[in-house]
């Protein structure tokens, strides 16, 4: 369905956001890593309520959703998957951020999850955190890298990927249950977004 120029409602007690898709065909010019003592910890079959724990954090405040609403077997049957990479950022021996990389599709990689925790936007960890994700993206039989991103995640997400590398190439709208009306998430988070129940 195409949506009408202009302004469309959204259902009380939904969340809309614009998405924007980007992707690479071929590796960037290497950016440096900016100073600081960060680590990157491949988390080979992620525990669970670890998974779930770094999830939350990093990605509450942007109302990441869709694993929080998976019960135990549905998110495993993804995060355990062959072709599926989880690593965790470490500050301090603090897990501080999440990248998770899926290479099921022959000849793609798909940044699935990226972020870092409130504390560290601003301090270069995201920075280092992408100049690995691509390191690793592109050490295989890859020809093509992409990620999502949308307006309910950080303002500067969109430019910080274009500065990376990507390029944008599709924009869709998302429609969803709010999570904080469910409890998925709490009712604070994300406050730059209204809850309209």
């Amino acid at each position: 369905m195409i949506l009408p120029d202009g302004y469309s409602d959204v259902p009380h007690g939904k969340i809309a956001a614009v998405v924007t898709h980007l992707e690479m065909t071929a590796p960037p010019a290497r950016r440096d890593d900016p100073p600081g003592t960060w680590s990157l910890r491949k988390v080979d079959t992620p525990p669970l309520p670890w998974y779930r724990d770094l999830f939350r954090r990093v990605g509450e405040n942007w109302l990441w959703f869709s694993r929080a609403r998976m019960n135990d077997a549905e998110l495993a049957a993804i995060v355990h998957a062959t072709g599926i990479e989880v690593y965790a950022l470490v500050v301090d021996d603090r897990q501080e951020g999440l990248l998770e990389l899926d290479f099921r599709q022959p000849g793609q990689c798909e940044l699935v999850y990226f972020g870092v925790t409130a504390g560290l936007i601003g301090t270069g960890a995201a920075r280092f955190l992408m100049n690995r994700a691509l390191e690793r993206a592109w050490s295989g039989e890859v020809r093509r890298v992409w990620v999502h991103t949308c307006t309910l995640d950080h303002p500067s997400a969109v430019a910080f990927y274009q500065r990376s590398g990507f390029r944008p190439f599709r924009r869709q709208i998302e429609i969803a249950d709010d999570p904080r009306l469910d409890g998925t998430a709490p009712r604070d988070a994300a406050k730059h977004v209204p809850v309209i129940a």
